[in-house]
């Protein structure tokens, strides 16, 4: 048993850390290369530039993407076109940091729109840029981190994978990663950000795992994996919500796990709604 394993707090923190750890990084970087019209200052001010403006990004950036992985699901929406929304969306405010800080802090006038549009798009390039590395290299580290790991399960495609449907056993080598004093009853797996939450009858915690290892873990517990980002027990489940064309789980902690449009069928078939 993990007994001393890290609360979700303190892996959010060292999440954050790790994160403005690699911002600073880049910010030096880019003040020793002098992009974008920075060559003019000197070394060290550049360098304060890019790493001031790297920080104030994580800001604006880091919220909207949370927004994203948690509406993407609920939603039943494709990831790409909300990740782009949200760029554009926070691109808004850190233009406008930018520009106040490129002006020194006074003497603050509004720029032409041919020149708020050019200063806007090269914001939101960089931007882009920056979101993509946070979310696209840290999930390829852990694919090759277990590309080395048997899987007991077969590889499902990362847009909508396949339901996966086992019999119930007492335990399960997954649980054993949980604190004991989240107990044994298995309800749900939530998909965070890099992270796996785990809903038992007795809380919640968060583990660092993919998702498909998680279900791989689950050694016969009765369930379905609803969406590419839950998996689901079930005899957890206690109400089916319809809003159009959503379906979402009720479950008996309260919880709603929303289920991908393509699994609805595949759900009615087997009793399940």
């Amino acid at each position: 048993m993990t007994a001393n394993a890290p609360g979700p707090l303190a892996m959010r923190v060292r999440q954050i850390l790790i994160d403005l750890s690699v911002l600073i990084a880049i910010g030096v970087v880019l003040g020793l290369l002098a992009p974008l019209g920075t060559v003019g200052m000197s070394v060290p001010g550049r360098i304060f530039y890019w790493v001031v403006l790297a920080v104030a990004g994580y800001a604006f950036y880091k919220p909207v993407g949370a927004i994203v992985l948690r509406l993407g699901p609920l939603l039943a929406l494709p990831p790409l076109p909300l990740w782009a929304v949200a760029v554009l969306i926070a691109s808004i405010p850190m233009a406008a940091l930018v520009w106040v800080v490129d002006a020194g802090g006074s003497d603050v006038r509004m720029p032409t729109l041919e020149t708020a549009i050019v200063h806007y798009g090269l914001v939101a390039l960089v931007g882009a840029v920056i979101t993509l590395m946070f979310n696209l290299i840290p999930a390829t580290r852990m694919t090759e981190q277990a590309a080395d790991v048997p899987s007991q399960t077969p590889e499902r495609p990362t847009q909508e994978p396949a339901l996966a449907t086992t019999k119930r056993s007492a335990q399960t080598r997954f649980v054993d990663r949980l604190s004991p004093e989240l107990g044994s009853q298995l309800i749900a797996l939530e998909m965070e950000d890099h992270y796996v939450r785990a809903h038992t009858a007795l809380g919640s915690e968060l583990v660092l795992m993919r998702m498909r290892d998680a279900v791989a873990e689950l050694d016969g517990l009765e369930g379905e994996q609803v969406h590419r980002s839950w998996w689901v027990a079930r005899g957890a489940v206690i109400d089916v919500k319809r809003e159009g064309r959503n379906v979402r789980l009720l479950l008996d902690n309260g919880v709603e796990a929303p289920v991908s449009r393509a699994n609805v069928s595949v759900l009615k078939e087997r009793g399940w709604i």
